[in-house]
């Protein structure tokens, strides 16, 4: 049986991840400015293999409204192109035949609410899977417990601290998804 030390190490681990997964999520939400973050989502299909855009062409932003992408085969064009017409971003790519341009357009105030409602969607997430994991270790303290493996004492002091565990995480994911609502908020 896990002590209650490693219950916690190792699920305070499991909720950093989430919180790196929830910053690395919203940034591929777009705020109004280019960045590259925002096509980490879409995949391509080179040869067969559903691969990254940013592992099959450069990606620059030259102006703060507009992506370039520079593929590193001509004749990945049309393939990039389609993937980011049929992904959600809402982006058309203009191409000239060796490069591909995204000009992002100006965020509607429409669109900007509708934004924030998804980033509270995605963290509304991660929060369920931190107090999931709250659960889990709680759990296994108090099977800890009942199997006489621990006192009723040191059952109760684990729990406070899976607790405390979990509110700091929680305040993290609050400070992630402040910062992005501010972000996308920005006129």
């Amino acid at each position: 049986m896990a002590t209650i030390e490693e219950l916690l190490t190792t699920n305070e681990e499991k909720m950093k991840k989430t919180i790196s997964y929830l910053r690395e999520d919203l940034a591929g939400l777009r705020a109004g400015r280019a960045t590259p973050a925002l096509l980490n989502k879409i995949t391509v299909d080179y040869y067969g293999t559903p691969t990254p855009i940013n592992q099959v062409a450069n990606i620059g932003v030259p102006e703060p409204r507009m992506i370039v992408i520079t593929p590193w085969e001509k004749t990945m064009i049309k393939a990039i192109s389609k993937a980011i017409m049929t992904s959600d971003l809402g982006l058309n790519p203009n191409t000239d035949g060796s490069v591909i341009r995204l000009n992002l357009p100006q965020l509607t105030e429409e669109r900007r609410k509708e934004l924030v409602k998804t980033a509270n969607k995605r963290t509304e997430e991660a929060r369920v899977s931190i107090r999931n994991m709250r659960r889990d270790i709680i759990d296994g303290i108090k099977k800890a417990e009942k199997a006489k493996e621990i006192t009723e004492d040191d059952s109760k002091d684990g729990q406070d601290k899976a607790q405390k565990l979990t509110d700091k995480m929680m305040k993290e994911i609050d400070k992630v998804i402040e910062a992005k609502e501010k972000e996308i908020m920005e006129v």
